[in-house]
């Protein structure tokens, strides 16, 4: 109890800093509004974003993309993963080159995701699910490589078939690590979806804080992006909550 209370206290430290540090260099004129502008400034147009309904459209086109990115890269990231350790021949071939591909940045092909989906929410849908892929891939094949053998031997004994092998044996013990790449999966999937927003788009939150920039409307442009913030933190909190819980039913079951 008392180190996480030490852990928030320092949390809502930082925060007060940050904003205290925003006052003064506001209220100071030591930085132009219009790369800084004043809390208040912001505030007020937070508060005129939220009751607009070309906001809510806009969150809505976003959510959308995500959830469709998301869902295509735990798919196609948990199924790759299995595929893969189903022998150790092919998880030592495969994962240094799943590895290996996730260290180049695919921002870099960005433009051929525009070429071949259009500037429209399937490029974003496209880029995301891709990007999202390779942690959700390397965590599987990490997390299922991790299951005791001793297991695996004593279901295949008692003539569990593949599909039961990977529910009461694989899949529990892989759970916490892969909720790790789950979790580190959505944010990177997440990041991706809006910053391909930002960079080549027709609608969206990322379309959104991109127009503002060019408008020099900087009050507007740091509303949207303290909405994104604070979706993102609070996003975090449940992710890294359930997180916790499996490792912890983990720790608990063995």
């Amino acid at each position: 109890m008392t180190g996480a209370f030490a852990q928030r206290s320092i949390q809502i430290a930082f925060l007060g800093v940050v904003g205290g540090a925003w006052w003064l260099l506001t209220s100071s004129h030591a930085v132009s509004p219009l790369f800084l502008p004043p809390p208040e400034a912001v505030y007020t147009a937070v508060s005129r974003l939220v009751v607009a309904a070309p906001f809510w459209s806009a969150v809505g086109v976003t959510l959308a993309t995500i959830a469709k990115a998301y869902g295509i890269a735990v798919v196609a990231g948990v199924f790759a993963g299995w595929l893969v350790t189903r022998s150790k021949f092919w998880t030592e071939v495969f994962e240094p080159i799943i590895a290996g591909l996730f260290t180049i940045p695919i921002t870099l092909f960005f433009p051929m995701f525009i070429l071949f989906f259009g500037i429209g929410a399937g490029s974003k849908v496209a880029y995301g699910a891709v990007y999202g892929f390779f942690p959700i891939a390397l965590n599987t094949i990490a997390g299922l490589g991790r299951a005791d053998e001793r297991y695996l031997r004593a279901a295949r004994s008692m003539g569990a078939s593949s599909l039961e092998t990977f529910r009461h044996v694989l899949l529990p013990s892989a759970f916490p690590v892969l909720v790790t790449g789950l979790r580190v999966g959505f944010f990177i999937c997440f990041a991706s979806v809006l910053g391909g927003e930002a960079l080549s788009s027709i609608a969206g939150v990322g379309r959104n804080i991109a127009l503002a920039a060019e408008l020099m409307d900087s009050a507007r442009m740091y509303a949207w992006i303290v909405v994104v913030i604070c979706f993102a933190v609070s996003l975090n909190f449940v992710m890294t909550s359930i997180e916790n819980r499996a490792t912890a039913s983990e720790a608990a079951r063995r």
